[in-house]
Parts: C-alpha cells; structure tokens; sequence
C-alpha cells in the first residue's frame, strides 16, 4: 500500500458505447477533474476542459503505478476503465495498492453480464474466469461436461489459444461464442466449435463464451474432489498415492484464499489438488531436486493451476521467506527441525499433516504428537493384481499419517513470514 494520504480516486468504468453512457454523476466527475487517465480508446473519448491534464496507462502498468499515483497528491483524478473496474480491472488493483478508503468505483454493466445475457445464461449456472494476465492453462481447472465459462482474455489469439487447450483436453466438440463490442452499435458474434476454430479476426475488444461438450470416449473429467487418478500426474515414483492423498487434504481443509507450502513435494500431488480447490488458493512447492522440481511445474500446469510457485532448495533454508501458511504438508524429509520450523511457521488455526514411510519418520512423528497433539493414523492400500491367471491383493507400503491443527489463539511464536494478503 501507497504510504502516505491524497484525494479520493473516483474510477469511472465506461460502457463499449463510450461516455453517452454515463450517468450525470460520472459525467460530471469526468468534467471536474483535473487529471483523467485511460488507455488511449479511453482518452479520445473525451475532450479535455481548460487545465485539464490527459494521461495514458504507462506501460508496464504496476511497477510505475506508486509513483504515478503519489505525483497526483491531492488534485482531483478520474481514471477511466472498461465496463465494471472490479472484474479484472484496475479498480481492484489501485484498491490493492491504496485502500478502499482511497478509491471510489463506479462501475457499468460489466462485459461478463453482457455476455450472460447475449447468451441467455443464468449467473447461477455458468462461471466466469479470468485469464487477463494469467496463462491460458488457467482455463484447464474448470472444464468439465456440463460447464458453461465465460472467459475474460485478450490479443487477437485469445480465441484461437482457449480452443486449442480445449482440443487438447478432450473437449474439441465444445462450442465457442466470440462476443465484440458489447453494448456498442459495433457488436457483434462468431459461433464455431473447438476443433475448426481457425485464426478468424477477432475484435479489439471481445469475450469468450465456452459450452463444454467433451469427445466420445476422451479421457473423463478430472473433479475438483482430492484424489485425483495417479495416471494424472507426470512422476519418478516419488508421488503420494490417490488414497493417501485425499486423507491428506481432507486433514489439510483447503478453504479459499488459503496459502498453502508443500515441502519436499515430489511430483506435487498434494499441493495441486490443494490449489485447485479455489482459484485464490496459493501453494508454494518446495522440492530441492530440479528435475522433480521442473515436473511439479509440468504437473501444475497441465492441471490448470500455473500460478503454483516452485521454490528449489532445502526446505530449512527456504521457509523463511515464504508467505505465513495456513496449511503446511510435508511429504519427504520429515525431520524434527523441519517439523518444527513448519509448525512455529503455521498460523493460529493452521493445519499440518505430515507423511512418513520409516521407521525413524515413524519416531519423529510419535514425538511430535506428544509435543503437539493431533492425531497419528497408519493407512494401508491394497490393490487388486493379476497372478498368474488368479487374482491377489497387492500391499503397498504404510504410509504413517500425522495431522494436527495449531490452536487458533497461539502465537505463531516470533516467526515473520511474507505475508502479503
């Protein structure tokens, strides 16, 4: 946040039809202000007053913002936005930066509604997703058979990349709807389906309407529940099994907006399907092989969570200067200074489960439970094989399970992590 105080910013989102679609409010806060700033299709839309000061987004955006917003100090500023500020837009990024208190919106119908009721969905029944600066494997967490997306995405191959994902994940049937200029006398549609969508012109400013149908016989849709299929991920034998994993993450209880470390993650099973529970979910992996480490990466990507972040290193020395956790998993390398390091590092109310398949893992978490509590399951999977021309149950090995929740009104005993949320 900006250190320092100044006037209100009054962010003003502008209709595709441009400033006749203003109220008399914000036309009249537009026609008082001594600084209005835009993009350039913003800008000329306007005719500047006398002493007023015309500035343009300088690019790129954030690093410049701070200063830029202090050199305004306390003369009257009008920034100009698209349709609602707070979807995707810089409304949510000057709150960010200043505070509620230092903001005012006033948002338009936003693109999102528009193209709710061009294509006659209900709110209820379809979802927005935003892929304005974010990768387009984002979009990979949401598809399923029956989902209806409206995906907010820019440049001229935005369309073309969300069908080529949606030919690669099996759903090459689905139909795609490219929405431009909404609520402009220019709107305008172009229907077509994921696997002849060719690189047609698209509009300067547009969305993407998916109605998922996936392929006869295509892979099945991968659920949001833990426990996805172990076929799912990319591994070198390094990867917590389906069964063992989901009782992780039910101890774990990702909620949204939780920050999540993933130590010694392997091929980041654990901390992936913690990041798909909720978009806003931030997982830090911290694997100190590279090559594992590069496939946590490839795992996090292919299933539709690109934003976890990998750390490479020891754990010890890395915790340090990671966010604070709420949910903390250590599946390799549990020693008891690791242990304790995670659990002086876990916020009041955290969880923290932690895996060991020998004996002096098993020793560590015995002693960890008589430090802390919780609770220490041994958890047993047999598989049915072939042998011979019978059939058998095949034992995979005990995997010890302790998983303990830190009391909501202790300290997190001097320790300073990042924490930025």
């Amino acid at each position: 946040m900006v250190v320092g105080s100044g006037a209100v910013i009054e962010v003003v989102g502008v209709g595709a039809a441009g400033l006749s679609s203003l109220g008399e409010l914000e036309r009249a806060l537009v026609a008082a202000a001594e600084v209005v700033i835009g993009g350039e299709r913003h800008l000329e839309m306007i005719e500047p007053a006398s002493g007023q000061d015309l500035v343009t987004w300088p690019v790129p955006l954030k690093p410049a913002l701070p200063s830029l917003v202090e050199s305004w100090g306390e003369r009257r500023v009008v920034v100009l936005a698209s349709g609602d500020p707070l979807v995707s837009g810089i409304g949510s990024t000057l709150i960010e930066l200043l505070g509620a208190s230092r903001v005012r919106v006033h948002p338009a119908v936003s693109s999102a509604a528009l193209a709710r009721a061009r294509m006659g969905w209900s709110a209820e029944e379809s979802e927005v997703v935003t892929l304005v600066g974010r990768d387009v494997d984002r979009l990979r967490r949401d598809l399923s058979r029956r989902a209806r997306l409206i995906v907010l995405t820019s440049g001229a191959g935005g369309p073309a990349l969300v069908a080529g994902l949606l030919v690669d994940e099996g759903y090459a049937a689905s139909r795609i709807t490219v929405l431009g200029d909404l609520g402009s006398v220019a709107e305008s549609r172009t229907d077509g389906m994921a696997r002849t969508w060719d690189g047609r012109l698209t509009p300067r400013l547009y969305i993407v309407c998916v109605e998922c149908r996936p392929d006869a016989g295509e892979r099945v849709a991968r659920s949001l529940v833990p426990g996805l299929v172990d076929a799912a991920y990319e591994h070198d034998g390094q990867l917590t099994k389906r069964v063992v994993r989901a009782a992780a993450l039910a101890h774990l209880a990702p909620q949204p907006g939780d920050v999540m470390w993933d130590l010694g993650a392997g091929a980041g099973s654990v901390g992936i399907e913690f990041a798909r529970q909720h978009p806003r979910n931030r997982v830090y992996a911290v694997e100190r092989d590279p090559e594992r480490a590069e496939r946590v990466r490839r795992n996090a990507r292919s299933l539709g969570v690109p934003g976890l972040s990998v750390v490479e290193g020891e754990s010890s020395g890395l915790l340090a200067e990671l966010p604070t956790p709420d949910a903390v998993f250590i599946g390799g390398g549990a020693t008891t200074s690791v242990v304790e390091l995670a659990w002086r590092a876990l916020s009041p109310g955290g969880r923290l489960v932690v895996h060991g398949v020998t004996v002096e893992t098993e020793q560590v978490l015995v002693a960890s439970r008589l430090a802390h509590g919780g609770s220490l399951s041994r958890i047993s999977v047999e598989d049915l094989e072939p042998i011979g021309s019978f059939t058998g149950w095949r034992p995979a090995r005990a995997v010890v399970q302790w998983s303990v929740s830190k009391p909501a009104a202790q300290p997190s005993q001097g320790y300073r992590g990042d924490d930025d949320r």
